[in-house]
């Protein structure tokens, strides 16, 4: 499979910088959502790039690490559990794209994104269904969220010990869901995801 061919066709029509952007943390009961948005040199490749959900936590972190080290521009950024109460998962999955992207350091010509979301804005840009999997671009930019946000609910875990953030990342595990239970909420929590939960405590 050949990872740059929607890289390969955009350069062919003119376009320079190349922005892969991908999400991490949309379906968890707690935590941020997190977006990363990279400018990646395509003549000076990071092997192994592929979707982040594929690779061990070890590689992951491995990649991140060199990704950021070749990245012509990068941007993190979240979009935390208050604001996901707020204006709902959807709404603060793409504030959070547009906001990485409009983070970055150099303006690309291009931006690509995971799934079938449109950003608002005014640069041109295409959606990939499966595109950490498929693009190069995107692959860097999932890797990076991923490990960013893997690192942050591991902190995160320190503070809040009831949940087991340090295994589910936030997700909807058993021991989780029984932390919710036995100690209620916590200041991360989403509580537009934990209503059926609170209830039961």
């Amino acid at each position: 499979m050949d990872k740059l061919a929607y890289e390969r066709e955009l350069i062919k029509s003119g376009f320079k910088y190349i922005c892969g952007v991908d999400e991490v943390g949309r379906g968890p009961l707690a935590g941020p959502v997190v977006c990363a948005a990279v400018i990646m040199p395509l003549d000076d490749l990071v092997e192994g790039v592929d979707d982040s959900k594929s690779l061990s936590c070890k590689k992951r972190k491995i990649l991140s690490e060199e990704i950021l080290k070749k990245a012509i521009a990068y941007a993190i950024c979240r979009i935390e559990p208050q604001v996901i109460d707020e204006i709902n998962i959807l709404n603060a999955t793409k504030l959070c794209m547009k906001n990485a992207v409009e983070s970055l350091k150099i303006t690309p010509d291009f931006v690509i994104t995971d799934g079938n979301m449109t950003l608002d804005t005014a640069l041109p840009q295409k959606s990939i269904v499966k595109g950490d999997a498929l693009s190069y671009s995107i692959g860097a930019a999932s890797i990076v969220a991923k490990v960013y946000r893997d690192n942050l609910m591991e902190e995160y875990a320190l503070v809040y010990p009831d949940y087991a953030f340090e295994k589910n990342k936030g997700y909807g595990t058993k021991a989780h869901i029984e932390g919710i239970i036995g100690a209620g909420i916590c200041p991360i929590h989403r509580r537009s995801f934990t209503k059926r939960w609170l209830k039961e405590s």
